[in-house]
């Protein structure tokens, strides 16, 4: 099978895998840019279908090896074994089709993307954030067979380094010593097991509790990327619910507390907060809820504390 699937084609596909029994119904589910995403309901399960796509739909060209539907599922069994009750189940993973399917959230959970941006700041959801994230960082370096499982990184590179660090780059010539800096740091430090999407639109809430979505880029890197890229997107959040900023940095105050952070994992953080954050308006993938004075003014933020001297503390990050 060459073609994506789809409403129609799911059923028969899920029940020839023996995954489903016939009679479920299917619903088309909004999944970010980079993957069909499909809800499956057989009576007995609520499921979902995700499968990667060759091109991510954003506004420029982003193009990602289909490869990591594999490893995100791989990765998904494994931090559901070592946090079962905020990771899904994978239930099937099909590689030739770059197929996984998973157990569903309740459906009562919201996005946390979609609570800080209609002003609603959980600080109990960060600190868990903290908490998850940091067992699976030292789990990583407790077994080091993971971290020769997810050696290869260059899913990360296509996704993460590249439209992120590179492409802000591009842009703004004046700041290109500091993001060769973070980009060595991020490709010389191999020591664990790195999510490379823990953002807010991959964190479902249901009553409080945080269940956490999307492993595909996965891969043994630096821990200080997973810490920054939560920490940008609750900054870009900042500029758009500036009513609330406090609370948003009491949020990312409190994620890093309960993580942990070292100062070795603290050292450059706010540079690559800024640059994450940043690439939010002059990456490849823009944030959709900025309007353009806003943008210019998160621009001209972290332009400002990329070229400073001394990374910038959190306080310096959300003034």
């Amino acid at each position: 099978m060459s073609e994506l699937l789809n409403e129609h084609t799911v059923l028969p596909y899920l029940e020839a895998r023996g995954v489903i029994a016939s009679g479920a119904t299917v619903e088309i589910l909004t999944g970010g840019v980079s993957n069909v995403v499909l809800g499956i309901s057989d009576g007995n399960r609520d499921l979902v279908l995700k499968q990667a796509l060759p091109e991510l739909k954003v506004e420029g060209t982003w193009r990602a090896d289909q490869r990591r539907a594999i490893v995100e599922a791989n990765c998904m069994k494994l931090l559901h074994s070592i946090t079962p009750l905020s990771v899904p189940e994978l239930i099937d993973v099909d590689p030739e089709v770059f197929t996984l399917v998973l157990s569903r959230a309740p459906r009562s959970s919201t996005v946390w993307k979609s609570d800080l941006l209609e002003g609603r700041v959980d600080i109990s959801v960060a600190e868990q954030l903290g908490e998850i994230l940091a067992k699976w960082h030292n789990y990583s370096v407790a077994h080091p067979q993971v971290l020769i499982d997810y050696a290869e990184d260059t899913l990360f590179d296509q996704l993460r380094i590249d439209p992120f660090y590179r492409a802000i780059t591009r842009v703004h010539s004046q700041i290109q010593p500091r993001m060769t800096q973070l980009i060595n740091e991020l490709e010389a430090k191999k020591t664990h097991l790195v999510h490379g999407d823990f953002s807010p639109k991959n964190i479902l809430v249901d009553n409080h509790h945080a269940i956490v979505l999307d492993f595909e880029v996965a891969h043994t890197g630096n821990p200080v990327f997973d810490l920054a890229f939560l920490i940008a997107h609750l900054l870009c959040k900042s500029f758009y619910r500036t009513e609330v900023r406090d609370q948003i940095a009491s949020a990312a105050q409190h994620f890093l507390t309960s993580y942990g952070a070292t100062a070795e994992v603290d050292q450059h953080l706010g540079w690559h907060v800024a640059a994450v954050a940043l690439a939010r308006v002059d990456g490849v993938s823009k944030v959709h809820y900025l309007e353009p004075a806003a943008q210019s003014q998160l621009r001209a933020h972290t332009l400002a504390l990329l070229l400073q001297e001394s990374p910038p503390t959190l306080s310096e990050l959300f003034l």
